[in-house]
């Protein structure tokens, strides 16, 4: 009886925690991806910022229909969304193209990263009303992430065009619905 009342209660702590566990796995792949461009392992870099963008996908809609939306999570999503579509991206698109452009492309660098920074803060204390106001940091960050997949093709000055492009997107004022 009691091995079964332990169970049960393990498993109503992680149903109460799950989108909070899928938001730091979310995390966890930030993190990784960072710590493989670091090594030079850039398709491992460039897969882990594709599966935190999949778990970034649930972890709203796991709490929602577990009905565990929380202050907590909001802000927990968005420390995970600046390491996993801010950082990483912003690292591996530096040290695969942008390093080449010195001190502009650390500019370019750290300027994606703030304005992904500023786009989550703007967020976390906006009202939700059924829109995204500027481009949502994911989809920047899985957008330049993706294009590192055609680096062979494109001209290295496209990525001094496309970071400050999508950096500036993101902290615009356009709304697009959510889906």
């Amino acid at each position: 009886m009691f091995l079964l009342h332990m169970v049960d209660t393990t498993v109503k702590k992680l149903k109460s925690q799950a989108a909070n566990i899928l938001t730091i796995a979310n995390m966890s792949f930030g993190g990784a991806s960072i710590m493989a461009t670091f090594e030079g392992y850039y398709s491992y870099a460039i897969l882990f910022i594709f599966i935190a963008a999949l778990l970034d996908r649930y972890d709203g809609k796991v709490a929602r229909k577990l009905q565990q939306e929380s202050e907590l999570g909001k802000q927990l999503d968005s420390m995970s969304d600046i390491i996993s579509f801010g950082v990483a991206p912003a690292l591996l698109a530096y040290q695969v193209v942008l390093h080449d452009f010195s001190t502009v492309g650390m500019i370019m660098t750290v300027l994606y990263i703030v304005c992904g920074a500023l786009r989550l803060a703007r967020f976390n204390v906006s009202e939700s009303n059924g829109y995204f106001t500027g481009l949502p940091i994911t989809a920047a960050g899985s957008l330049l992430t993706f294009t590192i997949f055609f680096l062979d093709f494109a001209n290295p000055v496209f990525y001094m065009f496309l970071t400050p492009i999508l950096a500036i997107l993101m902290i615009s004022t356009f709304t697009i619905k959510k889906v």
